[in-house]
């Protein structure tokens, strides 16, 4: 199951201090162009999926609604999480790969560039 991939893909990106979750975390990856994509959870309330969209879709990281928040926590050894930042390239192509198989939609992807300097 791609599913479960997906979140282990996440569990080594945690081990690996290439992950960061929460709102604030996550955010300020994604402002310091340290996220190379970020995860919504498809329970997020409104206003955090519409912060990440708006922030992702500006600073050019792709982002995808994947999993709940409790199934995202448990993968990465915490309390329910609404949003994370994969901070490794490679991680991150491997998570988008195996989102893009499953058919879930990858957006704001630009051709797998990564921590290009947007001139923030």
């Amino acid at each position: 199951m791609k599913q479960s991939k997906v979140l282990s893909l996440l569990g080594i990106a945690m081990r690996g201090h290439n992950l960061v979750s929460g709102e604030f975390q996550t955010l300020e990856a994604v402002r310091k162009g340290s996220a190379m994509m970020v995860i919504i959870a498809e329970d997020a309330s409104e206003n955090t999926r519409k912060l990440f969209t708006n922030k992702c879709s500006y600073y050019g990281v792709p982002f995808a609604v994947f999993g709940r928040k409790e199934e995202l926590g448990r993968a990465i050894g915490k309390d329910m999480r609404s949003s994370m930042g994969i901070c490794s390239a490679g991680l991150a192509d491997a998570i988008i790969k195996q989102l893009e198989e499953k058919q879930c939609a990858v957006n704001g992807r630009n051709g797998g560039e990564h921590g290009e300097d947007k001139g923030t």
